[in-house]
């Protein structure tokens, strides 16, 4: 047997092993896991400002689940869900926050439509999109559901409806 032989031999045993020994399981507690945008993960820390100038961080709001919402007044799908998150903040008041993160559009376009919809949940505005990039939001509307904890539990992509927002509403409150 040759060397490159005995090279390939010892890599495809050993391959499956480290692959095997690295892997994270449902067992991991996800505070040992890195923040990432993903089911089972820490959603990534981010501090935004709103419209009136109040800023927002999702850690201080550790404790309480919250839907982050990627949305932009452009996007169709957006305006149509907008009434179901609204109708979905005052449901569930201070016991779930909904946060409608704008992506990269002027404070005074958002608060004209915030106006226009009678939206009373918080706007942060991701101006430079630099919290959309972090949460690799690619389409929009985007929405997740993160429990008290800080841990993703749903991801939904696309136009929700009363039905869809309360199922992932149900993944992160008891």
């Amino acid at each position: 047997m040759n060397r490159w032989s005995v090279i390939f031999v010892v890599l495809l045993l050993a391959g499956p092993l480290w692959v095997w020994n690295s892997r994270v399981t449902e067992a991991t507690p996800p505070a040992e896991l890195a923040p990432g945008p993903a089911v089972g993960r820490l959603a990534p820390d981010f501090t935004l400002p709103t419209g009136t100038g109040e800023l927002i961080s999702l850690a201080a709001l550790r404790g309480t689940p919250v839907v982050l919402n990627f949305w932009a007044t452009w996007c169709g799908p957006c305006q149509r869900e907008m009434p179901v998150l609204e109708a979905a903040a005052q449901r569930f008041d201070d016991r779930v926050v909904i946060l409608g993160i704008d992506q990269g559009e002027s404070p005074a376009v958002v608060a004209e439509f915030v106006e226009q919809m009678r939206i009373t949940f918080p706007i942060p505005l991701d101006l430079n999109q630099d919290v959309g990039d972090q949460y690799n939001v690619r389409a929009m509307p985007t929405t997740f559901f993160v429990d008290a904890d800080g841990v993703i539990r749903h991801i939904w992509v696309g136009e929700m409806n009363a039905i869809v927002l309360a199922e992932g509403i149900a993944t992160i409150w008891p």
